[in-house]
């Protein structure tokens, strides 16, 4: 196996209703009650994790909070 560098965020905060779920990574999504941003962070984020091979993940429950997680291949 590969070794790996992991990264995990989290918060416990309001999370992410399963309907705005699969668009987060839009680009130029926002959820309905944020009035802040472009949109394009978490699309941006995704595009360079996926350029250096590796994939981006997100678990949220609403009221509960949100992880997002991703690894790299050590050099």
């Amino acid at each position: 196996m590969d070794d790996q560098i992991c990264v995990r965020v989290s918060d416990n905060g309001i999370g992410i209703s399963p309907e705005e779920l699969p668009h987060i990574f839009d680009r130029f999504y926002r959820v309905r009650r944020s009035l802040e941003g472009t949109g394009l962070g978490l699309a941006i984020s995704q595009r360079i994790i996926e350029a250096h091979e590796s994939t981006i993940r997100v678990d949220s429950r609403v009221n509960e909070g949100t992880t997002f997680s991703f690894s790299f291949a050590q050099a």
